[in-house]
């Protein structure tokens, strides 16, 4: 497979961007092509076979913009139907909760860790498999903390009342003496500070959003198919929607314009 080709990347909406933003940082020379499915959000209440549905289709329309490696930024796609995915496409595709697990399995000390995500994220129980297949040691205390999501896009990531709503969820964690809390959602990145000062800087926050993309930099140099070009590299946008407030929030996960945004319609 030719290295200069784009890396594919796929969610239900636009928290996948926080993606892109530390693929550009970690993996500055790759052109990359990302699908947000806009029009269907949220998949987490979705069924199994629906979110399987629709993550063909996604995993398709990238694979026919020619992309050499699909990373999975949804959660519910990642605990649902990855596996599917893999056997059904013939190139690297990888989700964002082994690599998040692996993470926490890694930076925890005293085996206690606690996951935050969507209700959906939560109730499947990924993270907490996927952690006890690494450690049967581990201590998993797990939260559903859906205000994170629409604070962020509202841009309040870092106002006094994401502070005091944080500080309401994360009390059990606090009680539990966590001492690595793991972010299992796209959106929760940008609320890393707030987070933080609720622990007081004493717990290890681990984003599997950046841990995704430094595994996807690990397939990509074992298969050789990472690009060492000097060129500027491309970034184009494709949603099955374009809501009014895209362009700020957008701009808000990624740190920086979208330039190349596409209106994309997908059939089976």
């Amino acid at each position: 497979m030719n290295r200069t080709k784009p890396l594919g990347v796929f969610d239900s909406g636009i928290g996948g961007l926080t993606i892109v933003k530390a693929l550009k940082k970690i993996l500055p020379n790759e052109d990359i092509v990302y699908f947000g499915d806009t029009a269907r959000v949220p998949y987490g209440t979705k069924s199994p076979a629906t979110i399987t549905q629709f993550a063909m289709q996604n995993t398709k329309f990238l694979i026919d913009r020619n992309v050499k490696m699909i990373i999975v930024a949804c959660h519910s796609v990642s605990s649902v139907c990855l596996d599917d995915l893999k056997k059904t496409f013939d190139l690297p595709i990888i989700g964002v909760i082994e690599p998040g697990a692996k993470a926490a399995v890694k930076a925890s000390k005293n085996k206690r860790v606690g996951v935050i995500g969507t209700r959906a994220t939560i109730l499947s129980g990924a993270y907490e498999r996927a952690i006890k297949k690494l450690s049967k040691e581990i201590e998993i205390v797990a939260k559903a903390t859906p205000l994170f999501v629409p604070l962020v896009e509202e841009g309040w990531a870092n106002n006094p009342i994401s502070y005091l709503i944080a500080k309401t969820y994360l009390a059990t964690m606090i009680q539990e003496k966590i001492d690595t809390l793991l972010l299992g959602c796209t959106h929760y990145p940008l609320l890393k500070t707030t987070i933080s000062k609720i622990f007081r800087n004493r717990v290890k926050i681990v984003d599997a959003s950046a841990e995704t993309v430094l595994e996807t930099k690990a397939i990509l140099e074992k298969n050789n198919l990472n690009n060492t070009g000097k060129k500027k590299p491309s970034m184009r946008f494709y949603l099955s929607d374009i809501t009014p407030n895209f362009s700020e929030i957008g701009q808000r996960f990624l740190g920086s314009n979208l330039d190349e945004v596409f209106r994309a319609s997908l059939s089976e």
